[in-house]
This record gives structure tokens, C-alpha cells and sequence, in this order.
């Protein structure tokens, strides 16, 4: 009972420290911050969450766990042996997270090295995992002579740094709908990794 009661006031606390991480960084944030924003005592925010690291767990974790479900789902939709149709599917899916919630993404991409011992070694592995599954789809693309590049490590290092880019600037009331913004994104990856330059 009292869970479901919670619930809804720590998602406002995560909502609000993500809006307050991605405008000033963690570092600059206070807990005090955090109250002030939700019109709360500090006494009273500690009932919610055991300290600021906390929150930030929360914000991250829930963060990753978006990217992983909608890659999932997205290369399942996707055809099995279709490396293009694939890598767009997973880039369309990461930026549909992004655009959801750009200031978790943004607090994920940005701040999760903030974490300490456990949580930032777990964070980091579940983002090592991410990368793996988009360098395996580009080398899957590279030996089907499907795409031009020939280092798929670099290739994912530069898509991935391109996507998470958006977090840093997309707003729901741009110019851009998250389904524009996603279909431009896959269209530029395509061209990046189907261009042969040489």
C-alpha cells in the first residue's frame, strides 16, 4: 500500500532532478535544489530517497532499461537478415527513447559516471552490451558488403555519439516530431555507413 502511494511522488522527484541535472549537471545540483523545485522541506524529500546518488540510480536505470526494450522490440520487428533494415530499426528505436524523455536521456548520457562501485559498474556493462549489439549488426552489414565503412567499433562509437547527441537540444515543441526527428536520423546513418568516399 504504501508503494503505490509513493510511486507517483518519486517519479516526480526523478522528473524534476533529471530537469535539474540536464540544466546544471549533478555536481551543481543539491538536494536542496531537488526540494525547492517540488515546493518540499529537504527533511521531507529524504522520505522518498535515500540520498541525491539515489535518484540519479533511479533516472539511469530506468533510462537504460528504455534504450534495451526498445532495441529489443525494434530488431525483432525488424528482418533477420536485413543489416540495413536492422541498424535503422535500432537507431529509429534510440532516438524514439530520446525523444520521450530528453531529459532522462539526456541525465543517463551525461551524468551516469557519477554513479559509484556497484551501480556505475553495472551501468557500464549494460551500456558496453548496447554497443556490442550495434557494432555486431555494422560488422554483420560490413561482411555482407552491405556497408562501406571497415571498423565497426569506430562506426558504432560514431553513430552512437551522434544519437545521443539529440538529448543535449530535442524538445517536444520543435520543429521536429520524435518520428521525423527518428526517420532523419536512420536516413543519415544509412548515408554515413553506405557511402563509399574512397
Amino acid at each position: 500500500m504504501t508503494m503505490l502511494t509513493d510511486a507517483p511522488r518519486r517519479r516526480q522527484i526523478e522528473d524534476v532532478a533529471s530537469a535539474l541535472f540536464r540544466a546544471s549537471g549533478y555536481s551543481a545540483t543539491s538536494v536542496r535544489d531537488i526540494a525547492r523545485a517540488l515546493d518540499m522541506q529537504g527533511a521531507s524529500l529524504y522520505s522518498h530517497m535515500a540520498s541525491k546518488e539515489d535518484v540519479l540510480w533511479s533516472i539511469v536505470d530506468r533510462a537504460a532499461s528504455a534504450f534495451e526494450e526498445a532495441a529489443e522490440l525494434a530488431l525483432e520487428a525488424a528482418p533477420a537478415r536485413d543489416p540495413r533494415a536492422r541498424v535503422m530499426a535500432l537507431v529509429r528505436a534510440h532516438v524514439g527513447v530520446i525523444a520521450r524523455d530528453p531529459g532522462q536521456a539526456s541525465v543517463f548520457v551525461a551524468e551516469w559516471r557519477h554513479l559509484a562501485g556497484d551501480r556505475r559498474a553495472a551501468i557500464l556493462e549494460r551500456r558496453d552490451a548496447y554497443e556490442a549489439r550495434l557494432r555486431s549488426l555494422l560488422a554483420d552489414g560490413m561482411a555482407a558488403g552491405e556497408f562501406a565503412l571497415a571498423d565497426p567499433a569506430i562506426a558504432a562509437t560514431f553513430l552512437l555519439s551522434a544519437l545521443n547527441g539529440a538529448a543535449t537540444w530535442y524538445r517536444e515543441d520543435g520543429r521536429m516530431s520524435a518520428d521525423q526527428l527518428a526517420d532523419q536520423y536512420a536516413d543519415l546513418a544509412l548515408r554515413t555507413l553506405t557511402e563509399d568516399t574512397r
